[in-house]
């Protein structure tokens, strides 16, 4: 499909054929700047062709395309860089400033290159290459290419450094879904000759729009999965999320597949529907996909109703660590309230003695997946042991989400420990409580958080953002709603109003940041 549309960046199409050529062109530069296989090639870049273009050329030869968050500053870009060994940065020159301090102190990096207008002068501009000789064929190399060749994706996780997280090509293609796919129970696919064979992996042709930031992996994720079925992947020219922009954009290319982030932009994208009946078709949407923070079981009701009658949302449950760990379908009349899956041979709740927690014994444990994983984490084999376990013989990524095991063998997701709040010696998973804030009609979005307390060491508070319209949030009420739904030690004593929670493009919180202001707020 070489005159098909690759990648769509608002009034630019990039073709199979142009995707391939530049690839292999940034490939063959990167073998002359003097990298080798496994070298790392940072993508230090907003969502744009360049992006995925530089991961694929890195792919054609052997070496390993790692991401960056555009959101950190020089200190933790440094690190990061340093971290993964970075031997070339394909950077956007809006970050130009910041990536000249790094690069003062970076002497491993062999070659700059900066997309976009006004280029450093230490830095090769990007468009230069892309016309030369290398673009006919992936250049020649040394080394062979194999599936254990490595995409590594740096993930913040919720407490220290960020940590690269390596992906075998073998391992991702599986728990992508198009070679095979673990949640479903469909096999492996091994070879070329099974991928042909196998028509679940060429539906017509999709046009799917990557909402979140390539720089992460929910967006990354699905935009390679979906590219090694053809699709058409398109990303929004606007550096902010423009709920408008993306509906319009629906409309305009006939989009069929839409990959969010939870209620972080499904609330702001139903509000814009909600505002503007009748704008927008969306007769082309047939499925939106979620990943990485819950998505509420009210705003897939209500966005449902905007849709064709045959859409689905899909909210996936999972990490960097473990792709995929469960996931729900929702159509209209039937909305699932979280994602929701069955523990089993892949997918289980390990207590702190390794043994599998038993539905109905009310244990808390640390959710486990059982199907294709990373190989473990860059330089940091500790942390890998500890989240990549074998038991019984069997490899299990255990990223740290605790867990329960209904009667009915279903998992009750608790949420990261590392954010748990300790009172009167009970344990409350925040996200739990945040779930049920976020039910009440006047809370937009919530964080909770701990604040000291002489009685019972920690007390919950939460921190809300008001729904659009709200003038006053009536704190008891809210207190009151979440008393309704949970236990009496999980209840939020206080809350605070905050203008914004400022989540990040991929949904995740500075629950840091957010328990300072609690404190000070409370005089505590």
């Amino acid at each position: 499909m070489p005159d098909r549309a690759a990648i769509i960046h608002g009034a630019r199409e990039v073709t199979w054929r142009e995707f391939d050529r530049r690839a292999n062109a940034l490939a063959a530069d990167l073998i002359a700047a003097g990298l080798g296989q496994s070298s790392k090639v940072c993508a230090y870049l907003y969502n744009s062709p360049e992006y995925l273009e530089t991961y694929y050329a890195a792919t054609k030869v052997a070496m390993w395309p790692v991401n960056t968050n555009y959101r950190y500053g020089v200190e933790e870009i440094t690190y990061l860089f340093d971290n993964a060994d970075a031997e070339a940065v394909v950077f956007d020159t809006a970050f130009a400033d910041v990536a000249e301090k790094v690069r003062e102190r970076m002497t491993g990096v062999r070659r700059w290159y900066a997309v976009g207008p006004n280029p450093p002068a230490w830095a090769v501009p990007y468009e230069s290459i892309m016309g030369s000789d290398g673009a006919d064929a992936p250049p020649a190399i040394g080394w062979p290419r194999a599936g254990t060749d490595v995409v590594m994706t740096y993930t913040g996780g919720t407490t220290g450094m960020p940590k690269g997280v390596m992906w075998s090509h073998a391992a991702l293609f599986q728990a992508m879904g198009h070679g095979g796919n673990a949640l479903l129970g469909i096999p492996p696919i091994e070879t070329l000759a099974e991928l042909g064979a196998n028509t679940a992996a060429r539906p017509e042709h999709a046009v799917v729009l990557e909402a979140c930031p390539l720089m992460h992996a929910t967006a990354l994720g699905n935009a390679y999965g979906m590219l090694s079925i053809g699709a058409t992947i398109v990303v929004l020219d606007s550096v902010r999320f423009d709920a408008a922009l993306l509906w319009d954009e629906v409309d305009r290319l006939g989009v069929t597949w839409l990959t969010i982030v939870g209620d972080a932009f499904a609330r702001p994208l139903l509000a814009e529907l909600d505002a503007h009946p009748g704008r927008w078709k969306l007769d082309t949407l047939r499925v939106v996909y979620s990943a990485g923070v819950m998505w509420s079981h009210e705003v897939k009701t209500a966005m449902l109703e905007h849709f064709r009658d045959d859409a689905m949302l899909l909210d996936v449950f999972g990490s960097t660590e473990a792709a995929g760990m469960g996931r729900s379908a929702s159509t209209k009349g039937s909305v699932a309230a979280t994602a929701a899956f069955m523990v089993g041979e892949l997918a289980q709740v390990i207590a702190d003695d390794d043994s599998f927690v038993q539905p109905g014994s009310d244990v808390v444990g640390r959710a486990a997946f059982g199907g294709p994983m990373p190989d473990g984490y860059y330089k940091d084999e500790k942390k890998t042991a500890e989240t990549f376990r074998t038991i019984n013989g069997k490899r299990w990524s255990v990223p740290g989400d605790f867990a329960t095991v209904e009667a009915d063998g279903t998992m009750h997701l608790l949420g990261r420990g590392s954010v748990c709040i300790n009172t009167a010696g009970e344990k409350v998973f925040v996200e739990e409580v945040e779930e049920a804030l976020k039910r009440h009609p006047q809370v937009r979005d919530a964080v909770c958080v701990g604040i000291p307390d002489p009685r019972f060491g920690e007390t919950v508070c939460a921190v809300v953002e008001a729904s659009d319209g709200v003038v006053t949030i009536d704190s008891a009420a809210v207190i009151a709603h979440v008393r309704s739904q949970l236990a009496g030690y999980k209840t939020p004593k206080d809350v605070v109003v905050v203008n914004s929670i400022n989540r990040a493009p991929s949904g995740k919180v500075d629950y840091a940041t957010l328990r300072v202001l609690a404190r000070e707020r409370l005089g505590r």
